[in-house]
């Protein structure tokens, strides 16, 4: 089943560009990234899923049911919500209520006792539930929201720029409770504009431009490219070779993306006076600027 489908998917604030035709599709079961930098679409696309802005046209489904489009019924809408964990890139709670309190309180609206689930999950973040919101670094309000978006064990994870906040260590706590879950069977869609995250973590990505999804695969496929990364010591001089871009002067060298003959490359570099070479593939995030330099190709 398709927890999350999209057809031509379009949101405008006014003559503001939000999301154009966003066809997208996640399956039951996925970790799935979506990736882009800020005002790319990636925050307009998740409320707009989620009924918190209204969409202009287009038709979505989310965990099988119609919840944009002709003759939705609300029935739907909070069938599926009730079976949606959302995390905000910013979470915003009540001052003067203690974490604990918060926590009873989204659990309430979902009318669940999620206190054993809440309890673990407060435990493994470190977050101290007798504290106020208001004595709370930004870091600690975002494991509130963490714990408010897991504590009822739901279907869908919907995550928007997720650790932002988030020291290293909590980080590596956070992806290691979402694969936990994504094992049982929790479908995962996470939003970042960091690399990184979506290449450590997830199965299948779609890259956002200008409201537009340009690619969407496998990230072992988003990451293939006939380019690779060529790092040079004991010389920077490349003139003469063609097919070079993204070039990096080192202490002693250059390091460079070459995407021509790679004959071509290794009969120029026997011609120079070379200390030391390495030939690798680029990261995603060579990959992602790609596609945002030269405009890479649409799927």
């Amino acid at each position: 089943m398709d927890m999350i489908h999209t057809e031509q998917l379009t949101k405008y604030y006014g003559k503001a560009r939000g999301i154009t035709d966003l066809d997208l599709t996640v399956s039951e079961g996925e970790f799935f990234g979506f990736i882009g930098p800020n005002g790319a679409g990636k925050s307009t696309t998740i409320r707009t899923l989620l009924g918190l802005i209204e969409a202009n046209s287009g038709t979505a489904s989310v965990l099988g049911k119609i919840i944009i489009g002709q003759n939705v019924s609300p029935i739907n809408r909070r069938e599926v919500l009730s079976e949606i964990g959302y995390l905000p890139s910013e979470a915003v709670f009540y001052n003067g209520m203690r974490v604990r309190d918060i926590l009873r309180l989204s659990a309430d609206l979902r009318k669940k006792d999620c206190r054993k689930e809440a309890n673990e999950l407060c435990e493994r973040l470190q977050l101290d539930t007798s504290r106020k919101v208001e004595e709370l670094s930004f870091g600690n309000r975002k494991k509130v929201g963490i714990v408010c978006a897991l504590q009822h064990n739901p279907r869908l994870c919907i995550l928007d720029e997720p650790t932002s906040g988030l020291d290293p260590l909590m980080q590596r706590e956070f992806f290691s409770i979402l694969k936990e879950r994504n094992l049982r069977g929790t479908t995962v869609f996470l939003s970042s504009h960091i690399l990184s995250e979506i290449q450590r973590n997830c199965t299948r990505a779609a890259i956002i431009r200008e409201g537009r999804i340009i690619a969407c695969d496998t990230v072992e496929a988003l990451s293939k490219t006939s380019a690779k990364r060529i790092t040079l010591h004991g010389t920077t001089d490349l003139t003469g070779l063609a097919h070079v871009r993204d070039t990096h002067l080192l202490e002693n060298g250059i390091s460079f993306l070459y995407g021509g003959d790679i004959r071509e490359l290794t009969a120029y570099l026997s011609k120079l006076p070379l200390t030391d070479l390495s030939i690798a593939e680029p990261d995603l995030e060579e990959i992602f600027l790609h596609y945002y330099t030269e405009g890479g190709e649409s799927k």
